[in-house]
């Protein structure tokens, strides 16, 4: 088994919970560099891969790694602490119209330029440091109502923007598909709208035989048909387990199989 994170805290999490079950593998880099890594292992083919994407609960409930508003921490919500470029230096270096693009495109936030104006004033006289600085700056710009805080969305956009999350997801997908053995299972977790929307499509584009277009005059094979659709409709949390773990809420669960095709080893 083979463990990719870009966190080194989840990695030896995770090697203190599976070590015990075999020969695990921790290894320290984004998901979607999954080629080189099975290459330095000497593994040419894998039989199953699971993607839980976005952020862990150890990371929300560690208030000094900056994902949550929850408790007061630096504004960070870098996965890997040795690289990329922190919250706090996106959110006091980027332009107004940049912090827009980000809150509209990553949050889906309606408020996202009204938000963006009153960040870039803001920090002219403070610079925005810690996570309820910000969270206090978004609730004056967009009035609290229901259970949301109205800092989730903007929250989210940046931890997305940080750590490329949407840049890489497409590519990890690409990745993890050449390196699958045929007849081999691909699942992923995801846990909002945006990257669903592209698991989604990316997972169903590959899970059709034949392909059709009103200017072709018949349809024609689909020269990417790779997958078999495990679940036509995504697998959420039961009752029951929303009630023990409320962050399974959000959760949506996909899978394939790889077609018995002979076109399984990584490409170089």
């Amino acid at each position: 088994m083979v463990g990719i994170d870009q966190d080194s805290e989840a990695l030896d999490y995770a090697t203190g919970r599976l070590s015990a079950f075999g020969d695990f593998h921790p290894v320290q880099a984004n998901y979607s560099e999954v080629i080189s890594v099975l290459k330095t292992l000497g593994i040419p083919e894998i039989h199953g891969a699971l993607l839980d994407l976005g952020v862990s609960s150890h990371q929300l409930n560690t208030p000094e790694r900056g994902f949550s508003f929850q408790h007061d921490g630096p504004l960070d919500m870098r996965m890997n602490r040795q690289g990329a470029v922190s919250t706090a230096t996106l959110i006091n270096t980027a332009s107004e119209e940049q912090l827009t693009r980000i809150f509209r495109d990553y949050g889906e936030e309606p408020a996202a330029r009204r938000v963006a104006s009153r960040i870039t004033k803001e920090r002219m006289v403070t610079p925005l440091t810690h996570t309820l600085q910000l969270a206090e700056l978004v609730e004056s710009v967009i009035p609290r109502r229901g259970r949301a805080h109205p800092a989730t969305r903007i929250f989210q956009a940046l931890r997305i923007a940080v750590n490329r999350e949407l840049e890489v997801l497409t590519t990890g997908l690409e990745a993890f598909t050449s390196c699958l053995a045929p007849l081999g299972r691909l699942g992923v977790i995801t846990f909002h709208s945006l990257e669903d929307r592209i698991v989604k499509t990316f997972l169903k584009s590959r899970a059709v035989e034949w392909i059709d277009r009103p200017e072709w005059p018949a349809a024609r094979k689909n020269p990417d048909h790779l997958f078999k659709l495990l679940n036509n409709r995504p697998q959420v949390a039961s009752e029951s387990e929303q009630k023990s773990n409320p962050r399974s809420r959000s959760a949506k669960f996909r899978a394939v199989e790889r077609l018995n095709n002979g076109h399984s080893k990584p490409t170089p």
